[in-house]
């Protein structure tokens, strides 16, 4: 089973361009373009790296890891 990797960015070229790259080099991606949908795909999809984007237009990208963070076992 290949590594995940969650890229948590709003900007969506920059996001296209990350995974593409991600992707060649073997890694499942998740995406998320919020903080909060983020937060909901990290518990849900249990990435192995997570890539957090720190100004995001719902909450701060501090606030996000610090949800994941408390959410993760």
């Amino acid at each position: 089973m290949a590594q995940s990797v969650l890229i948590i960015e709003d900007n969506e070229h920059l996001r296209k361009i990350l995974a593409s790259i991600l992707r060649l080099s073997g890694y499942e991606i998740l995406e998320a373009n919020t903080g909060t949908q983020g937060v909901e795909k990290a518990a849900s999809g249990k990435p192995n790296l997570i890539l957090l984007d720190l100004d995001l237009p719902d909450i701060s990208g501090i606030d996000a890891a610090k949800r994941i963070k408390k959410n993760s076992k």
